[in-house]
């Protein structure tokens, strides 16, 4: 078996320029992709670059040629579209935005449909931008990881694993499953249903603290009261009406989203169920609208305001060369009339 050899990572653009045997600016300008440098030299440069994880620090560079960032907003999903469309994305684009514009950068949002079917390394060379933050994982988890091993500048909306190699920002997902679940079964509810998708990273977690409460409870878990919507215009509600006409019953119901939340409602109310008297409904989110609803949604909040400012500080101080953690954001339960009258 051939043994792997780890190069040292080098940081100075004067090393790279040592091990190459060329001056500081011709690497520089190699990397750039100038012409002025053949393109021998340019492609022997990018490879020692690769070999030894250099990475230009482009904010250093930007800032002394006087030009600002780019920052590329990614959504790694097969539903981008609908993801776009969401209020809590909408929400957390907004404070995205305002960040990098008060430190004077461009945002460019990208609704690629990334996913583990199809390679992003192509995708996001050809961005053209200086950093990169996406917006969950869904299931490119490791093509994520095998970016942030080549030293992209790249932070991740989502939740923390294990083995991830790059930096996320993300709610607690975890306690914020348990606590939307804890909070239904307070109010005597027994039989709580589960709409969303939960073989996401994000899912996962909230499943996993769905799953915790009930058997703190001592209340079995029941497979038929996980519903999943359907990949569709209205997905969650038609699910919800499948499921209901179905024969299933339930007294309350754990929402992904408040966006699945309000499917509930809209998908229940015409078949004379009673919202929270029949079953008690609590969402995920908190987004603006939650509140307006009819009923008002009970729901997890997530701070988009602070975790968009995150999102961009741990980009920029990696831009910089620093070492950055992963930030895990607090959750809270707001009770409304969708729960609790």
């Amino acid at each position: 078996m051939t043994k792997t050899i780890d190069r040292p990572k080098i940081t100075k653009m004067s090393d790279l320029a040592l091990i190459a045997g060329v001056s500081k600016s011709t690497v520089s300008r190699a990397l750039a992709g100038n012409e002025l440098v053949n393109k021998e030299t340019r492609d022997r440069i990018a490879a020692l670059a690769r070999e030894h994880n250099y990475r230009i620090n482009t904010k250093a560079r930007n800032f002394r040629t006087k030009q600002s960032l780019t920052i590329g907003l990614m959504v790694p999903s097969s539903q981008s579209k609908w993801q776009i469309n969401d209020p809590f994305f909408l929400e957390l684009l907004g404070s995205i935005a305002i960040a990098l514009n008060e430190r004077g950068h461009e945002l460019l949002l990208s609704s690629a449909k990334l996913s583990a079917e199809h390679g992003i390394d192509e995708l996001v060379s050809q961005s053209h931008c200086d950093g990169l933050i996406f917006i969950g994982q869904a299931d490119i988890h490791q093509q994520l990881n095998d970016l942030a091993s080549f030293n992209h500048a790249m932070v991740v909306w989502g939740g923390k694993l294990d083995d991830q190699k790059y930096v996320t920002v993300g709610g607690d997902n975890f306690k914020g499953g348990y606590e939307a679940t804890k909070h239904l079964l307070s109010l005597g509810r027994q039989r709580v249903a589960l709409l969303g998708d939960n073989t996401t990273v994000e899912g996962s977690m909230r499943f996993a603290g769905y799953r915790l409460a009930l058997e703190e409870a001592g209340i079995a878990f029941d497979e038929l009261l996980c519903i999943r919507p359907e990949a569709v215009k209205n997905g969650g509600m038609k699910a919800v009406q499948k499921c209901y006409d179905s024969g299933i019953r339930f007294d309350a119901l754990f929402a992904f989203s408040d966006i699945l939340a309000m499917a509930v409602i809209r998908a229940l109310t015409p078949r004379g169920v009673s919202i929270p008297d029949d079953v008690a409904v609590v969402g995920y989110d908190d987004i603006a609208l939650a509140g307006y609803y009819l009923p008002p949604i009970t729901s997890i909040r997530q701070d988009r305001e602070l975790g968009g400012q995150l999102l961009v500080e741990k980009l920029l101080a990696l831009l910089d060369g620093e070492q950055v953690a992963s930030s895990l954001l607090e959750t809270t339960l707001v009770v409304r009339q969708s729960s609790v009258k």
